[in-house]
């Protein structure tokens, strides 16, 4: 073998190292992205982040989560929204993404769920909200305890049925 047919062998095989190395990134690009989806489905983001999802037992295109909601949660903390996760990560890098589900949160978020959540995971649930795209309107802002509220809102305050409670 000649010096000119090495070094086109020895080419041919570096170009072919470098197409199987973005092949391997892409699968774990796209492993992110599936995880990601997998986590965000049992983790029931979709349950308060998507309109409608648990009003039609998660019968929602995939196309529509994750934009929020325009329904609130009052407690006595006030009245929040679950955000539009797609406008919120869209805007994030994957590091302030991390430090952003790690933050304490208002009722009804289950944000220590969150925390406790690995950086593999949360790097997965980046991936896969990033790949739905930015879409949809902010949510609502936070409304103070005793504010008006001009949207439907879930109130989550503890009731005592006396009937019950007399039986017990």
């Amino acid at each position: 073998m000649n010096l000119k047919t090495l070094v086109g062998v020895a080419a041919g095989a570096v170009l072919a190292l470098g197409v199987a190395a973005d092949a391997v990134a892409g699968d774990k690009a796209g492993d992110a992205v599936a995880r990601g989806r997998y986590l965000v489905t049992i983790g029931g983001c979709n349950d308060c982040h998507t309109q409608g999802y648990l009003e039609n037992g998660g019968a929602v295109p995939e196309g529509e989560w994750l934009k929020g909601t325009t329904i609130g949660y009052q407690g006595p903390w006030g009245t929040t929204y679950a955000s539009n996760l797609r406008l919120v990560i869209g805007k994030q890098t994957e590091a302030q993404w991390i430090a952003h589900a790690r933050k304490e949160r208002l009722p009804p978020m289950p944000w220590f769920n969150l925390r406790e959540m690995t950086d593999h995971d949360l790097k997965a649930v980046y991936a896969y909200v990033r790949s739905l795209g930015a879409s949809g309107n902010p949510a609502p802002a936070y409304v103070a305890p005793g504010g008006k509220v001009s949207t439907p809102y879930f109130v989550f305050v503890p009731q005592v049925d006396e009937k019950q409670a007399a039986v017990r």
